[in-house]
């Protein structure tokens, strides 16, 4: 189960434009409809910022998968994380107001709970700045969320990881400061102090401190949404592009991923927050608290947002998932420019990098760092050749990217689709046809492919081989019989949750922490579970949640719902640290 980097590498649909009045379609309306019917996305809206101002915005799709209520710009989405940039708008203006303080131990401001004290925390405690700029060494990455008729725990349960509570405890485990380490957790801890010392619910805080002030009026932190709200609602939809159980999942986690909000509406947060910045307008925050908000303090990380760039190119974003969900907000400081898109699916493709390269070109903006260069002439490749390099790689830690071959070239395939086409320079070495990309193969003693050498602008790297994909292995008999019944025993135990998987003796400790204790919903009513083939892989420095792989083993899985394959990746006990549904 990858866990989703914190940038997005990072729909025959109808279009609806929200009430606009019709127009002629123009090259980001043929991208974007493209886009959503190349990856199986029912629906997506988008607003555009240009000279300081909203110039457009769109609906297109529809807001659930074979129905046909269109998208419309009023949709409410889930924003994901891009909650999180929200929130600590209102958490700075505490600050100002003299209610928080940055740089004091959290726990001289919280009441209803506190952040247990362990050893970590004696040199250094933890604070509001290192909480917003994920460096507070604290647990927990993100949340699942809650079926819409689950029990659903308190705040204090969430970060106790008390039943019924879906994810572990909320715990420091690295000294405060020390590194720059996502957490979901961290804003969960801001949301309990929020409410400690404002004595109000957090989304009326929310209303009257950032979202009223900003003109934010169709958004809410309410969780689940009032029935008025949930009217206007879109439908998730996983990365199989099945709809979410109830529609949508349910956060108590509001700081952390539980803003309904439409694109328009993160817009004009976009805006308020780049007219705070210039001093021309500051109904929350002052000019100096924005500057510090849009400061690197740790590994490009503001106070609540991600920066890139300085001075005229400074840029803040934030992207966002929730189950069934995606988003991106990106702007920059100055200059007045920004898109936010928003989708009622999982999509882990390029897709809104492309929308947003395509957004930069029609509105003259500066180009992406990793803008396409010049057209390569593509060279013949024995067919042969290419399908030796289609396979899974491991380009960083849980980040895995898969390649096919077709019609002269590599495709990287995410959630069953194609996404990125690469085509060959020589032999062994491919050109993205998007961006400056670049990809080297390389192969030991006896011509087996191990890595690709990757680069991308000034920046490379080399990813090891995971293996070859699903449909090229020869089918095998299963050599450990025994190994798989424990296998199917621990997926049996991920898809219930609770304690059927906190128990389990053959789940590594990493993986539990990673993956919380909610159900994993595709592995639901697990029927049969076919041996296909293993392989030895610990020269492969490959790493999944903590745990040195050693062995991958691949199954034939089906389910009441999905017939996949599934990789299972073993540390050397034979525990299992992680697992990757996949369609090859």
């Amino acid at each position: 189960m990858t866990i989703v980097p914190r940038t997005l590498v990072l729909l025959p649909l109808a279009l609806a434009l929200g009430g606009a009045p019709p127009r002629q379609a123009d090259p980001l309306d043929a991208l974007i409809t493209a886009e959503l019917a190349k990856r199986h996305v029912p629906g997506l809206s988008i607003a555009i910022i240009d000279g300081g101002k909203i110039v457009r915005t769109a609906g297109y799709g529809v807001i659930e998968k074979d129905k046909p209520a269109p998208v419309t710009t009023a949709t409410l989405f889930q924003a994901g994380s891009i909650s999180k940039s929200v929130a600590a708008v209102a958490a700075l203006h505490l600050v100002e107001a003299g209610t928080l303080s940055l740089d004091e131990d959290v726990n001289a401001k919280l009441t209803g709970w506190k952040v247990p004290e362990n050893r970590f925390t004696t040199a250094k405690k933890v604070t509001l700045r290192s909480l917003l700029s994920h460096s507070a060494g604290l647990t927990v990455h993100g949340f699942p969320g809650y079926d819409t008729d689950s029990a659903m725990p308190t705040l204090v349960q969430v970060l106790d990881g008390a039943r019924p509570a879906n994810t572990a405890a909320i715990r420091v485990d690295t000294e405060p400061g020390a590194i720059w380490r996502y957490s979901g957790g961290g804003y969960t801890v801001m949301q309990q102090m929020i409410i400690d010392v404002t004595g109000q619910p957090f989304p009326r805080f929310m209303e009257r401190t950032v979202l009223a002030p900003f003109g934010m009026t169709a958004s809410s932190y309410q969780q689940p949404p009032p029935a008025d709200r949930a009217r206007a609602t879109a439908t998730g939809h996983y990365d199989d592009r099945t709809a979410v159980r109830g529609r949508w999942h349910v956060y108590p986690e509001m700081a952390a991923a539980g803003l309904w909000t439409t694109p328009s509406d993160l817009a004009r947060f976009a805006i308020a927050v780049q007219q705070s910045f210039a001093g021309t307008s500051n109904p929350v925050l002052s000019q100096a608290m924005t500057r510090q908000m849009l400061t690197d303090q740790k590994a490009g990380d503001g106070l609540g947002v991600f920066l890139a760039g300085s001075g005229a190119t400074l840029q803040f974003s934030h992207n966002g998932r929730d189950e069934g969900f995606d988003a991106l907000m990106i702007a920059w400081a100055e200059g007045g420019r920004g898109v936010v898109i928003m989708i009622n699916a999982n999509d882990n493709s390029r897709m809104m990098g492309r929308i947003v390269a395509e957004v930069a070109r029609e509105y003259h903006w500066p180009p992406p760092a990793d803008a396409a260069p010049p057209p390569v002439k593509a060279v013949p490749v024995a067919a042969a050749l290419l399908r030796s390099y289609a396979g899974r790689y491991e380009r960083a830690n849980n980040q895995m990217v898969t390649f096919v071959a077709g019609n002269g070239r590599l495709f990287t395939r995410a959630d069953g689709f194609a996404d990125e086409e690469f085509v060959p320079e020589a032999d062994d070495r491919f050109a993205s046809t998007e961006r400056d990309f670049r990809l080297t193969f390389k192969r030991d003693s006896t011509g087996q492919v191990t890595d690709v050498i990757w680069k991308m602008g000034e920046r490379g790297g080399t990813a090891p081989r995971v293996g070859p994909l699903i449909g090229s292995m020869a089918r095998q008999s299963d050599p450990d019989p025994a190994l798989t019944s424990r296998i199917e025993a621990t997926l049996r135990g991920l898809a219930r949750g609770g304690a059927a998987m906190t128990d389990s003796a053959h789940l590594t400790a990493g993986a539990i922490a990673d993956f919380g204790t909610g159900g994993y919903v595709p592995l639901a009513g697990l029927r049969t579970l076919g041996y296909v083939a293993g392989q030895d892989v610990a020269a492969r420095r490959l790493e999944r949640h903590g745990g040195a792989v050693t062995r991958i083993v691949y199954y034939k899985l089906q389910t009441a719902t999905l017939n996949r394959y599934v990789l299972v990746y073993l540390v050397a006990n034979g525990d299992v640290t992680d697992i990757d549904l996949v369609e090859d």
